[in-house]
């Protein structure tokens, strides 16, 4: 079986006569050297626009898709981006590189005693970008009123089961009360544009989908389903034992229709599909939008517009790469925000076609996603 690997089309390269705006809207590699542009742009003609920014490689769950029961080694706070460096970078990606969207993640950044400043901080730069946090909502119920005062305007929440069993299965902690407790203080701060982010596993949680969405749909959450990716820390994903996003599919499909929705993707990395009563059929009530991301079966590389920055300050062009350009050492010996941003820009300009998960030969990174930032 062939699978598509969802990377950007080699076309012949564009005339170095064009200048950077029609080379960027081509989709094929550039010319050897970089256009003239402050853009994060890539080979490929891509613009990365949507920064994450993860806040600590910490984390108070152990889930069995991303961390061993016994934890990893983590940071010591010293290796830590600062609140002053973290505004720094944002402010750069706003003001240089034209980014507009920004998300906190981890490890789980609720554990960053400032994350509050923080958002404030970068909440008032100009032009100022949208800002959302990626989170298991563990100390949400507490925070919640605080980050929507400080300017966060959407908040994520990981969460692959409503039943307590099950989730401490997955998480290896009780804590599925202060999650949903935290996702209640989310609305009641006015944070509106919840989303759930949802790991189905075979013999787990998979069993669990139509449940979950119809959780997600009565409490007027977004649900998105998340294919479990190579990146745990074990070192025992295989594709072939994975959830897919067909299989997600079917499975909603015994209880819902699902109807592709007319909105642009926009270089958003979940497919959304609207989700209506299957009795009822295509004429019937538009109950919601569920959310699938199919990094692995349909992966969506082409059309990438992310650039990320790892606690202790490493860009990482792609969530799959096995390299990082450091800028947390130039900037603290000195660097200008002009060579920063050079480094920075140099490091997405090399950014690979795909992350090439479905080609022989496919090596995981050695880093977890709490290593990284989702």
């Amino acid at each position: 079986m062939s699978v598509a690997l969802g990377i950007p089309s080699l076309r012949i390269a564009a005339p170095r006569a064009a200048g950077p705006t029609e080379a960027a809207a081509a989709t094929g590699i550039l010319p050897a050297g970089r256009p003239a542009t402050s853009a994060l742009l890539d080979t490929y003609g891509r613009t990365a626009t949507d920064l994450r920014i993860s806040l600590t490689d910490r984390c108070n769950l152990r889930c069995t898709y991303c961390m061993p029961a016994e934890g990893l080694p983590f940071l010591p706070p010293p290796a830590l981006l600062t609140r002053d460096e973290i505004t720094r970078l944002a402010r750069i990606a706003v003001t240089e590189f034209g980014v507009r969207q920004i998300r906190f993640t981890g490890g789980e950044p609720l554990l960053r005693k400032d994350l509050v400043e923080i958002v404030r901080d970068v909440a008032s730069l100009d032009p100022r970008p949208e800002i959302s946090l990626t989170t298991n909502a563990i100390g949400l119920a507490s925070r919640a009123l605080a980050l929507a005062d400080a300017g966060l305007d959407r908040i994520n929440v990981s969460l692959d089961s409503v039943h307590p069993d099950t989730f401490a299965a997955i998480t290896r902690r009780p804590f599925l009360d202060r999650v949903l407790a935290g996702i209640d203080a989310v609305r009641a701060a006015g944070l509106v544009r919840t989303k759930i982010n949802t790991v189905l596993m075979p013999g787990i949680n998979d069993d669990q989908a139509v449940e979950l969405l119809e959780w997600a749909l009565a409490g007027g959450h977004q649900l998105r389903f998340i294919e479990q990716m190579a990146l745990d820390a074990d070192h025992t994903w295989a594709r072939d034992t994975m959830i897919t996003a067909a299989q997600i599919r079917e499975r909603l499909s015994t209880r819902y229709l699902l109807t592709p929705d007319d909105a642009p993707r926009d270089g958003a990395p979940a497919e959304l599909f609207q989700v209506r009563d299957r009795t009822e059929g295509e004429g019937g009530r538009m109950l919601g939008l569920v959310g699938i991301i199919a990094s692995v079966s349909e992966p969506f590389c082409s059309d990438c517009r992310r650039t990320r920055l790892t606690a202790e300050g490493g860009v990482r062009s792609c969530l799959f790469s096995h390299e990082e350009t450091d800028l947390l050492g130039p900037m603290r010996s000195g660097a200008t925000d002009a060579v920063v941003a050079d480094l920075w820009r140099a490091a997405m300009w090399g950014k690979p076609a795909g992350h090439e998960m479905n080609a022989v030969g496919f090596a995981q990174p050695e880093r977890t996603m709490s290593a990284i930032g989702g």
